[in-house]
């Protein structure tokens, strides 16, 4: 299955400089899973969403089709073929 993780400005420099990337996943896999492919071709955006745990940063919002992944299951959350996940961090200063 293909699953869109749309990656924001901020962090597209840790992603080749593209805002869109297809990943191409097993079935039944879930956002943790997503997060562990993106690691073996990005790296740097991998550590920039999740810790040394592979827990989601707390300043990091993920959302599977619209709804933030925390309500869900976190990183055990169930992708569909098609899903679009989006990633924003937080934005603090003043």
């Amino acid at each position: 299955m293909t699953v869109t993780l749309l990656v924001p400005s901020v962090l597209r420099v840790d992603s080749g400089g593209v805002g869109r990337l297809d990943v191409e996943l097993g079935a039944q896999s879930s956002l943790g899973d997503l997060f562990d492919a993106v690691a073996q071709t990005h790296p740097r955006l991998e550590r920039r969403i999740r810790d040394e745990q592979r827990r989601i940063r707390r300043y990091v919002n993920v959302y599977v089709d619209g709804e933030e992944s925390r309500s869900l299951d976190g990183g055990a959350t169930r992708l569909r073929d098609g899903a679009e996940v989006h990633v924003i961090p937080s934005v603090a200063g003043g």
